[in-house]
């Protein structure tokens, strides 16, 4: 099994449009072989900016990569960029292999 995780520092006072910004969006995971769940997470706040964590859980690594090439993922990115002053900084991507 492997773990995918993006952080996001969103703007303080923007969580609300950030996290409805997620519901909304069509991110074709459903359809996409490996793929096993997901979730949003909410984090800390600070003076400028609360984290958010994106989770998923897949069979494999390769099951991940696969996704990252796939035409699902780019329609499911296609407005990603729509919100920049949403973000402070690009989100920061973390992979895990599961061991126990």
């Amino acid at each position: 099994m492997y773990i995918a995780m993006n952080r996001f520092r969103v703007a303080k006072g923007r969580e609300q449009e950030f996290i409805d910004i997620w519901k909304n969006r069509d991110s074709q995971l459903e359809q996409v072989p490996g793929f096993k769940e997901f979730h949003l997470l909410q984090g800390p706040s600070d003076d400028t900016a609360t984290m958010f964590v994106s989770h998923s859980v897949w069979n494999s690594a390769e099951d991940f990569g696969n996704w990252t090439r796939s035409e699902a993922f780019r329609a499911a990115h296609a407005n990603a960029g729509g919100s920049r002053d949403l973000y402070l900084g690009p989100p920061q991507f973390e992979g895990f292999d599961v061991v126990i």
